[in-house]
């Protein structure tokens, strides 16, 4: 799903922006990257800023327009300052992060960037859904190319492996056991402890109760239940054997 989340790059004159960008997409799972009209191709120092995330880097498609690079895209986020004559759909960039991978798990989807000086123009901007505001601090709220790509592609993965433990949460969710069932526990457990001598038979005092603070602090699932029902029973066989030797 992360390889149909595009990071769009429009008019960078920095090279060395390039391949910090290709960087910070890479640390991030994100491996889409898309060179509007570059002032410069990606050279030496895109490679060496780059880093790790050369075949990133070597792998980027560079168009013409912006057109070109949302195209086949059914989201577009635009980064944006909050200031623009015409008041757009804003996203704080959790909900950035967000929208992004629930859309990318259906079609293809970008997030783009503008020039390092001027930002995205308001033509650009309109070719959005979306328009996102990195909130800094805002007596300095200057960002560099890199980190704001790395800001926003942060988010993304973090929505990302949310996702993923949830599905995994879901699909593995554990069978509790029924009230009865960790009733029938308790009087096993207080059985077998009254057998080993470990408390008195008619009188647990509160060495159960604070047993039962124990387990139900731990909500032991109906596997594990069924485990420590399995070692109370061994315990049964050894006080038993031991009591008839006697």
């Amino acid at each position: 799903m992360l390889d149909d989340i595009r990071i769009v790059l429009v008019n960078t004159s920095h090279t060395g922006n390039i391949g910090s960008a290709a960087r910070a997409m890479k640390t991030m799972g994100l491996s889409s990257l898309y060179l509007v009209d570059p002032v410069s191709a990606p050279d030496g120092k895109s490679s060496a800023l780059a880093a790790g995330a050369g075949d990133v880097l070597a792998s980027a498609i560079t168009v013409n327009t912006m057109q070109e690079a949302i195209s086949g895209c059914g989201l577009v986020v635009g980064t944006s300052a909050r200031s623009r004559t015409l008041s757009w759909p804003m996203l704080t960039a959790r909900e950035c992060g967000d929208k992004l991978v629930q859309e990318g798990k259906q079609h293809p989807v970008a997030l783009v960037f503008g020039r390092e000086a001027s930002g995205l123009t308001n033509e650009e901007l309109q070719l959005c859904n979306f328009h996102v505001c990195i909130d800094a601090n805002p007596e300095y709220s200057s960002l560099n190319l890199a980190a704001a790509v790395q800001t926003l592609c942060y988010e993304i993965r973090m929505n990302y492996l949310d996702m993923k433990a949830a599905q995994y949460t879901e699909r593995e969710a554990p069978e509790y056991p029924f009230t009865d069932d960790i009733e029938r526990f308790y009087e096993h457990l207080q059985s077998a402890l009254s057998k080993t001598g470990f408390i008195r038979e008619n009188h647990p005092g509160i060495i159960m109760t604070r047993l039962r603070r124990l387990y139900n602090r731990a909500r032991p699932d109906a596997r594990e239940i069924n485990i420590l029902r399995g070692m109370l029973a061994s315990i049964d066989k050894m006080a038993d054997k031991t009591t008839k030797e006697e």
